[in-house]
């Protein structure tokens, strides 16, 4: 009796597995896994901020999942007009003009298959100016902005790729705070003058 009892019990479970298994559903094959391809790599050759010292990012870079998908193909830092914007690396300017009512700068990286864009701007350059790792090539505009303050929109592509701009930044510059002065030790303090 006891042997009957557990079949039956084993039936049952069984039973209960297979309706709580969702069956595959025919002509519906699963969607395939999200490619492995790795970032492609980008060399830290930047030595200065587009704007400021040490901008606030106000919006990161939240890559696509596909060319036409929802995402920010770029990085907002926090700038007030007439700020001046530089050229984060050394390069040649591809573009500077009017891009949908607003200033874009397009500057190709020396020595790489790179090109940073910065905008709302107004250019301060020509198209095929050569421009040193940080010379002011443009200052903010006071329009034109997608963010809800006035910000710089900086922007990274390989081709027809975007990637997240502040990989082009060391991590020295990424993370260095305000400067500290250390005491001197051994020089007299100046006297004050009567």
């Amino acid at each position: 009796m006891r042997c009957a009892s557990r079949l039956g019990l084993a039936s049952l479970l069984a039973l209960l597995l297979a309706l709580l298994t969702p069956a595959p559903v025919l002509g519906d094959p699963a969607p395939p896994p999200p490619p492995t391809t790795p970032t492609p790599s980008v060399p830290a050759i930047g030595r200065t901020w587009p704007v400021g010292v040490r901008p606030s990012v106000l919006r990161a870079w939240e890559p696509p999942a596909t060319a036409y998908s929802r995402g920010h193909r770029g990085v907002d830092l926090a700038a007030t007009p007439g700020t001046p914007v530089r050229a984060v690396a050394a390069g040649r300017v591809l573009y500077a003009g009017r891009v949908a009512g607003r200033g874009v700068l397009s500057v190709e990286l020396t020595g790489t298959d790179l090109r940073t864009t910065y905008e709302p701007v107004t250019p301060m350059v020509e198209k095929g100016t050569e421009v040193a790792a940080g010379e002011v090539i443009g200052t903010v505009e006071a329009t034109g902005s997608h963010c809800t303050t006035t910000c710089v929109h900086w922007g990274l592509r390989r081709g027809d790729t975007y990637l997240d701009p502040l990989s082009l930044l060391p991590p020295w510059l990424l993370r260095r705070g305000p400067s500290r002065l250390l005491p001197v030790l051994g020089v007299p303090l100046p006297t004050p003058a009567t």
